[in-house]
């Protein structure tokens, strides 16, 4: 995920918070005390993994891994994940899943309840989708904005205002099509939280940083947004 390397000179003060994933949640389900989060606080991908695992109780060991500094391009990281991305999870075998999508997934299969991938084919598909369209459509607007405005990437890449606006039309056209698909319901993707929760919030949260506001006229993302901020899981 390119976008997941996105490096930030600080953590926003969103961000700022311990690497505590479900404060207050006793946890019933877990599998393996080996397990292990590769984790940084200050990027979306990990904060969205983060927001899920708060959300389903489950309570995993961390280990930061500074990208700012570069820690995520030394040798012995890069035996873990060779593109250098965050989050990654180890398992109890010493195998590393990379993709903060397909951790999700599989932590799912270990801890079915409570349900964040829907229990029936078609919910599982329409939260797919729509966490896909969070995903490809918003988060990864924001970080080319980010990464074409943002005056600590100067330096490390040929930023282009082309590019940056490009991206912001791509924005809008995405949260268009996700306020819509949200409506009058409490969460993304209908009554409970998903996986397409855990990845808005940690997009829009990341748009707060990167100084890419939200449009007030998206009232149902913008209801939906502080509603989320208030929920335990929003602080992991």
């Amino acid at each position: 995920m390119p976008y997941a390397l996105a490096l930030v000179p600080r953590p926003p003060c969103c961000f700022s918070r311990p690497l505590v994933y479900a404060p207050g949640i006793h946890v019933t389900r877990r599998r393996d005390k080996r397990m292990k989060v590769y984790d940084f606080v200050g990027a979306p991908n990990p904060k969205k993994l983060r927001v899920y695992l708060a959300e389903k109780g489950i309570n995993i060991a961390s280990q930061p891994v500074n990208i700012v500094t570069g820690e995520n391009r030394q040798p012995e990281f890069l035996k873990k994940n060779p593109l250098g991305g965050l989050p990654v999870l180890e398992l109890d075998d010493g195998s590393q899943l990379t993709e903060s999508l397909t951790i999700m997934e599989y932590l799912e299969e270990l801890n079915p309840k409570p349900p964040m991938i829907g229990t029936t084919p078609i919910e599982r598909a329409r939260v797919r989708e729509l966490e896909r369209i969070c995903e490809l459509g918003v988060l990864s607007s924001v970080a080319q904005v980010f990464q074409n405005t943002h005056p600590f990437m100067a330096g490390r890449l040929k930023q282009s205002p082309d590019a940056a606006e490009n991206a912001r039309n791509r924005l809008a056209a995405n949260l268009k099509v996700v306020d819509t698909k949200i409506g009058d319901r409490p969460f993304v993707a209908g009554s409970r939280p998903s996986i397409a929760d855990c990845t808005l919030f940690a997009a829009l949260e990341f748009a707060e940083f990167a100084q890419v506001p939200l449009d007030p006229a998206f009232k149902n993302i913008n209801r939906w947004y502080a509603g989320f901020k208030e929920r335990p899981s929003a602080q992991a």
